[in-house]
């Protein structure tokens, strides 16, 4: 059976995680209260963060940004998106 969450990005009941995606608290907050749909939305606007501004994930500073964007995106109901992104033409 589905484990269903109360999602607060998309503020409903929905499919969650099925382990925290996260190291740590956050993590763990990610987990509790993320829906699948949610994280999988997260995962394309971070692929498309790190691709447009070149980000290295070796260094801690692009990690620390990637984590920062995360919680907006998921807890602030922020919209976050990679500068200079144009969707392909359909």
């Amino acid at each position: 059976m589905t484990r269903m969450v109360q999602c607060v990005k998309l503020k409903k009941e929905a499919p969650g995680l099925a382990y925290p995606p996260y190291p740590g608290e956050l993590g763990t907050r990610i987990w509790q209260q993320v829906s699948q749909e949610a994280w999988d939305q997260w995962i394309e606007i971070q692929t498309r963060l790190v691709n447009e501004n070149r980000l290295n994930l070796a260094d801690s500073r692009a990690r620390k940004y990637l984590a920062g964007q995360m919680e907006q995106f998921l807890f602030e109901d922020a919209d976050i998106e990679a500068e200079g992104f144009v969707p392909p033409s359909a």
